[in-house]
């Protein structure tokens, strides 16, 4: 089940695989002030993959805050928050804003709102490893690199 998305000025496009269907699926909303800000709405399915292209990647700021864990992925010309992204054992690990993407208004269940507050940043990661799904940024091939 693949959904379409990205920003609203189009320089960030998404592609989401989902193993369950959009209405199955459990949504979040955790109670950091960055996602209530964002009013987010995020998915992540651990067997799907989330993966990410950009017109112009120097328009893609990678945030961090708290326990500088992730990065949240927003572009810098419409200001939309696409998705959070962890480096894992597994490789990349992906929470999407459902909210960036065109069918978001298929996505009908009200998300849960888990409070992460006082999770250290190992058990963090650990959470992450194991709920967030694999994640492929497609970026250009750097030429500097040998």
């Amino acid at each position: 089940m693949d959904h379409q998305g990205g920003c609203h000025c189009g320089n960030i496009a998404a592609k989401l695989r989902l193993t369950k269907g959009r209405r199955e699926i459990a949504l979040r909303s955790c109670a950091c002030a960055f996602c209530r800000m964002h009013a987010t709405r995020t998915v992540a399915d651990p067997d799907g993959l989330f993966e990410m292209w950009a017109d112009d990647w120097s328009l893609i700021e990678p945030y961090r805050f708290g326990t500088r864990t992730a990065d949240y992925l927003v572009c810098r010309r419409c200001g939309v928050y696409v998705a959070a992204v962890c480096e894992s054992p597994s490789g990349p690990r992906a929470v999407v804003n459902v909210n960036c993407l065109e069918d978001r208004a298929e996505f009908l269940q009200a998300p849960s709102t888990p409070n992460y507050d006082g999770e250290s940043a190992d058990a963090r990661r650990s959470r992450r490893n194991a709920n967030w799904m694999p994640a492929i940024l497609h970026r250009p091939a750097d030429p500097a690199s040998p």
